[in-house]
């Protein structure tokens, strides 16, 4: 049975999971202002391009990808295309589905900065780490009793 309290070690994982978490977005919002971009752009980018099977996304999958409203998505959209780092498509399946594709501009874009979070990410081997289900159920060894 899961309990209710979390003991002192269960804060402290939870605390700094979110502290490594928030630093790596730090340094995302920091190069991708570097490079000209705001970080929802360059997530935007991210998930055209690794977006499984193909090398475009409709709206709708990229709002589930940014975990966004639809409308928001399209505002984003069209900042980008402003930018000359997408273009828009229409679907060729469903008409009234519209794709998102990357210019040549944003596939050079998204390769720069997909690069330095990939080495970023490599730095932190080993000092972000996700808690493991014994740290969050107050398994772990500090030997503290739950509450």
């Amino acid at each position: 049975m899961q309990k209710n309290n979390l003991n002192k070690r269960e804060f402290e994982t939870l605390s700094q999971f979110r502290y490594q978490l928030r630093r790596f977005l730090r340094f995302s919002e920091t190069v991708t202002r570097k490079h000209g971009v705001t970080h929802l752009q360059y997530l935007l980018l991210l998930h055209i391009k690794g977006y499984q099977g193909r090398e475009w996304a409709t709206i709708g999958e990229l709002a589930e990808k940014l975990q966004a409203h639809h409308h928001g998505v399209v505002s984003l959209v069209s900042r980008c295309e402003k930018l000359g780092l997408v273009h828009r498509e229409s679907g060729t399946a469903d008409r009234r589905e519209v794709e998102v594709h990357l210019t040549a501009e944003g596939e050079k874009k998204v390769a720069v900065l997909a690069r330095l979070h990939r080495d970023e990410l490599l730095k932190l081997q080993g000092v972000f780490q996700v808690p493991d289900a014994g740290d969050l159920l107050g398994g772990g060894t500090s030997g503290q009793a739950g509450s």
